[in-house]
């Protein structure tokens, strides 16, 4: 059983890379391309703009009153849960929970629209015609991807420490100048450039891995709720995956 499940790991891991070898082919009409990169960057943009600024609050909005409750009674300063917010805000909730949410939203999505089109017969027709699939496809989907799943996170770091703000002055936990004089303290720019490194890495996996699944999907409903399925688990998993693998290599 273990030995079976390990094999079909490998066998889908190896189909995905020499997939994903078809999928960065020199696009035919890069003006058809461009229209395609166009109404996904707005799909996935602006589409997810709501959930991910509720979602965001919330997540400063948590972590400020559960460290408050961590360090009430003890020596530790107010200030530093500002401080706290902000570094765990950047380096992990924004970049990695915000893209676990979009896999569940964005990529069940690409995955259901790709097997779709897999099931009515609309790949094997385009291919007739002699476009390549793989690269129409995703390339378009990666790109809109890769450019604003890092400005959802960059949006979504802001809008927690808010939330985390907002938390601290209203609920009475402690007084503002001292939240943001946790902002001010210990600031250290890399992990600006750890939070984007993981926003695009996370995109890339959770955009390829959705459209692997619905670009190989079978016929019938429930093998395209499948893959939907596959495609959120299997991103998620990559992501966090991916999450431990950078913060051993850059922190």
């Amino acid at each position: 059983m273990i030995g079976k499940l390990i094999y079909g790991l490998f066998f889908q891991l190896g189909q995905w890379v020499l997939w994903m070898n078809h999928a960065f082919s020199r696009p035919e009409k890069l003006k058809v391309y461009w229209r395609e990169t166009v109404r996904q960057m707005n799909d996935l943009g602006v589409g997810s703009l709501p959930v991910v600024i509720i979602i965001s609050v919330f997540f400063g909005a948590v972590t400020t009153v559960q460290f408050y409750y961590q360090i009430s009674g003890t020596f530790v300063p107010n200030y530093y849960i500002g401080y706290i917010v902000r570094d765990m805000t950047i380096i992990e909730l924004a970049p990695t929970f915000t893209c676990m949410l979009l896999a569940g939203k964005v990529g069940s999505n690409i995955a259901t629209e790709i097997g779709g089109m897999r099931q009515k017969e609309i790949i094997d027709a385009m291919e007739v015609m002699g476009v390549n699939t793989a690269a129409f496809l995703v390339l378009p989907r990666l790109v809109a991807a890769v450019f604003m799943i890092p400005l959802l996170v960059i949006l979504a770091a802001a809008i927690s420490i808010l939330g985390g703000y907002f938390a601290s002055v209203w609920g009475h936990l402690f007084t503002s100048s001292e939240f943001l004089q946790g902002l001010h303290s210990f600031f250290i720019p890399y992990n600006v450039y750890i939070m984007l490194v993981k926003a695009v890495t996370f995109a890339f996996l959770l955009t390829t891995i959705s459209a692997y699944q619905g670009y190989f999907v079978k016929s019938g409903s429930i093998e395209l709720g499948r893959a939907s399925t596959n495609a959120v688990v299997l991103s998620d998993v990559a992501i966090l995956v991916a999450d431990y693998i950078i913060a051993i290599l850059m922190t």
